[in-house]
């Protein structure tokens, strides 16, 4: 577990030194600043106009939680994608000529370097992200005076999404040694694959005929993460206070996170350096 732990920590100072930490952290610094500026000129029942113009009844929880999504959502996938982007490196890098032989001639087994090494990559991106959130958070609850505590709580959901994509980068990492496949599967999971599976199961199960089709679509359904849900129906419900209604996304997504670290983790064993 120590090892596991210093591999992580490391992980977090290459990130400092490739300047992809501080790059996180100054764009949610900046986002930030300006949202303190825009709110300092807008008075608090300007903003609750502005989100029910119409007067029709409405709580404090509704109008934070359409603020603090408004915020968050676009900022979150762009994070997302700068942090596949930043982290796909990882692993690569550690499997380069001579990294790779000092790490092995170390008493530190081959899973534990993986698993330093993901967890590595999820504690930088929940950093930058917790920072964002908070940061919200703070802003938009002393503008209002309403401290909705349950927002803190997306911070986790969109590390979890992170986290899932992540691993599939560990497991093409490990295959081919590079970052590009891994990068590209990752954002055809987050951008295309899962949205796609998710309508169809939705929108168009129903009207399709073939029963082959229609098990094939569950099937992928169930077997690709819910990477859309996750960042739709799951970030929205726990925004606005509710908590998760459906776990299923949830827990779907967990064991292809383990599914894929444990390939990623077998694949490496056998490998010769």
């Amino acid at each position: 577990m120590r090892n596991i732990w210093v591999l992580t920590l490391s992980t977090l100072r290459e990130a400092m030194s490739k300047k992809v930490f501080i790059f996180f952290m100054g764009i949610s610094a900046v986002v930030l600043i300006i949202q303190l500026i825009v709110f300092s000129f807008i008075n608090s029942d300007q903003l609750v106009k502005a989100v029910n113009p119409m007067g029709f009844p409405i709580t404090m929880q509704q109008v934070i939680s359409y603020y603090e999504m408004m915020v968050v959502s676009p900022l979150s996938v762009l994070g997302l994608l700068l942090s596949i982007f930043s982290c796909s490196s990882f692993i690569p890098s550690m499997l380069e000529k001579g990294n790779i032989d000092l790490l092995l001639s170390k008493p530190v087994s081959r899973i534990e370097l993986i698993l330093g090494k993901y967890l590595g990559g999820v504690l930088v991106v929940f950093i930058n992200i917790l920072f964002l959130i908070v940061g919200v958070w703070l802003i938009i609850s002393f503008k209002f005076g309403f401290w909705a505590f349950s927002f803190l709580g997306i911070s986790l959901v969109i590390t979890f999404t992170f986290a899932v994509l992540y691993s599939v980068i560990v497991l093409f990492g490990v295959i081919t040694r590079g970052s590009v496949l891994g990068m590209m599967m990752a954002y055809f999971i987050f951008l295309i694959l899962s949205p796609l599976l998710f309508t169809a199961k939705e929108k168009f199960l129903i009207v399709i005929e073939n029963g082959f089709l229609k098990n094939l679509i569950k099937v992928c359904y169930y077997i690709v993460p819910k990477t859309s849900e996750l960042m739709g129906s799951v970030l929205s419900d726990i925004t606005s206070g509710k908590g998760i209604d459906n776990f299923q996304p949830v827990i779907t997504s967990l064991v292809f996170l383990i599914l894929m670290l444990a390939f990623g983790i077998a694949i490496f064993r056998k490998k010769d350096f």
